[in-house]
């Protein structure tokens, strides 16, 4: 008798509401009953709302462990884009099965081993991925558009202050006043703008308050409150696109230079430039004017940070390195003690007493 196991997926909300991943999974059941294949309950395998462009899935990882660790003749699967929207994924995973001996066969697709068969496959893939990256496109047009008319659901949620009312037949999504904590916020500008207390004070401050953050913690941190000093919502304007993903090919580091190898660098977000950000009005908790005052505060504290120490250039940074790792010493201005240069892996530090060894 023929071992199977199959793999069904959905990836967003309207799918499942729609049970696309019941009607999927009793569509691959009754294949394997036609196969006449034994298909034990748990070799069956749903990832419920989780995208076809990666690879990191609970399902698919648990498929994974078990074509690797157990012997099955076949995984069961409804189309080629459920198992991955990118053609490359669909090709490792695939080649993977196969090296177990495992082959995966596909309801709405070629299920045979020909070259025909491999090539339709490739097609389909590639078919996915377009269609994926279609769909991706569309969703940042529509946000951005909706952001431009003014509408907040386009936001990832309502800061410490507000409360975001989801959008419903009567009234759009909105940010609603969350009066003590309004109170909160408001305290907390004056203080930092009016009386000069540091961040790491107002952190200690909400914290022997009892205040639990908008995630629930007990303990504020100071980055928190940094971030939060600097929301431009408080003054009324939300931002929708301060970030963009950002493809540029990565740098080389001393080592991978002196190696004569590269270093990849994932994707990473940057701030988009300001001219590129859509506003979008909101409650207002503090004045236009407080909030510059808190902005000319954090820049001029950026500016003369015993950590900046770019007002005070080391010779040597970058140029000195650690014999140990190789990298490249940089300096750090400590609260107390004398300036030193540090390995950035190892830590090792080297105390520098004269112009010349800075």
């Amino acid at each position: 008798m023929v071992n199977v196991a199959v793999y069904a997926r959905v990836s967003s909300d309207r799918q499942k509401k729609n049970e696309t991943i019941a009607s999927q999974t009793a569509a691959l059941r009754e294949h394997a009953r036609q196969m006449g294949a034994a298909l034990p309950a748990e070799w069956v395998f749903e990832d419920d709302g989780h995208s076809g462009a990666t690879l990191t899935r609970p399902a698919l990882e648990q498929l994974r462990d078990l074509v690797a660790a157990v012997q099955i003749d076949v995984v069961l699967c409804y189309s080629p884009d459920r198992l991955a929207r990118k053609f490359a994924y669909q090709a490792l995973l695939i080649e993977e099965f196969a090296r177990a001996g495992t082959r995966v066969e596909f309801i709405k697709g070629p299920r045979g081993d020909s070259p025909e068969d491999q090539l339709m496959v490739q097609f389909q893939g590639m078919f996915a991925e377009y269609e994926k990256a279609q769909i991706l496109e569309r969703y940042r047009r529509g946000k951005a558009h909706r952001a431009r008319a003014g509408s907040v659901n386009v936001l990832s949620g309502a800061p410490f202050g507000y409360h975001y009312r989801r959008r419903s037949d009567q009234l759009g999504a909105g940010y609603e006043i969350v009066q003590h904590e309004a109170i909160l916020v408001t305290e907390m500008f004056r203080r930092y703008a009016d009386e000069s207390v540091s961040i790491a004070a107002l952190a200690r401050w909400l914290t022997e308050k009892g205040v639990p953050t908008r995630t629930g913690k007990n303990s504020w941190d100071r980055s928190v409150i940094w971030a939060m000093l600097r929301n431009p919502a408080y003054k009324g304007t939300a931002v929708f696109g301060k970030t963009m993903v950002d493809n540029t090919p990565a740098g080389l580091n001393r080592v991978a230079r002196l190696q004569g190898r590269s270093t990849p660098r994932p994707t990473r977000v940057v701030d988009r430039p300001r001219d590129q950000w859509v506003e979008i009005p909101v409650p207002a908790l503090v004045s236009e004017e407080m909030f510059e005052r808190v902005a000319a505060r954090l820049e001029e504290n950026k500016r003369f940070a015993p950590r900046n120490t770019k007002t005070t250039p080391s010779l040597l940074q970058g140029l000195a390195a650690c014999s140990a790792c190789g990298y490249g010493y940089y300096s750090t201005a400590p609260r107390h003690g004398p300036r030193t240069r540090r390995s950035t892996t190892t830590g090792v530090s080297v105390p520098t007493t004269t112009a010349t060894d800075d």
